[in-house]
């Protein structure tokens, strides 16, 4: 379980095998002393937004595997050698639960639709995959590559949202561009409160 406040940003080093739509292993560099104490073998990383087990690690790096399934259903099928990606290591007990609850389980893919500057922030746009968009609502949350976001509004399968310097500063925002594919995670509790209102008990 995670909260949506990345930090620390990492950079695929190394894909194997290069390309294609099989399993691959992904090797991460890590920023200095992140994340602060030894990582574990087994850990789960949510990498922007996906939640990754750790299988091999040392000072500065960790590697995961990462699944075909995973793969063609997030945007890790375009990782290669020097992307930045977002990094939040699991939940500990006693941890400050600054954002939401994300869960690291992807839901789809969306697409950046435009960014501006906004007074002393900016407004980013992203167009949703039409079967998510339900679950999206005005200062509702959202997780976009592993952030924690507040939705400003929704109009159709595409909402806004505002990212101060900051933030933009310490995630892979920085990177992003119009056309880009991101990793959306839906607010849990809407996908419940869905859940509830559509069954129907045989």
């Amino acid at each position: 379980m995670f909260t949506g406040l990345i930090t620390g940003i990492g950079m695929i080093t190394e894909v194997t095998p290069p390309g294609g739509g099989k399993d691959a292993r992904f090797l991460i560099a890590t920023p200095p002393g992140w994340p602060g104490h030894d990582i574990a073998l087994g850990a789960s990383i949510a990498c922007s937004g996906v939640c990754l087990t750790v299988i091999d690690t040392a000072p500065g790096w960790f590697a995961v595997e990462v699944s075909a399934e995973t793969l063609s259903k997030t945007t890790l099928i375009n990782w290669k050698p020097g992307s930045k990606i977002n990094l939040e290591g699991s939940l500990r007990l006693g941890d400050e639960l600054g954002g939401h609850i994300v869960s690291g389980h992807v839901d789809g893919i969306g697409f950046v639709r435009g960014c501006q500057p906004e007074n002393g922030s900016t407004r980013w746009t992203f167009m949703l995959p039409l079967e998510l968009a339900p679950f999206v609502a005005p200062k509702g949350s959202i997780a976009i590559n592993g952030v924690s976001l507040t939705v400003n509004e929704v109009i159709g399968h595409e909402f806004g949202v505002n990212i101060i310097p900051h933030t933009e500063q310490h995630t892979n925002f920085a990177t992003l561009k119009p056309g880009d594919a991101v990793n959306v995670e839906i607010d849990m509790l809407a996908r419940y409160v869905a859940r509830q209102l559509s069954f129907k008990p045989a």
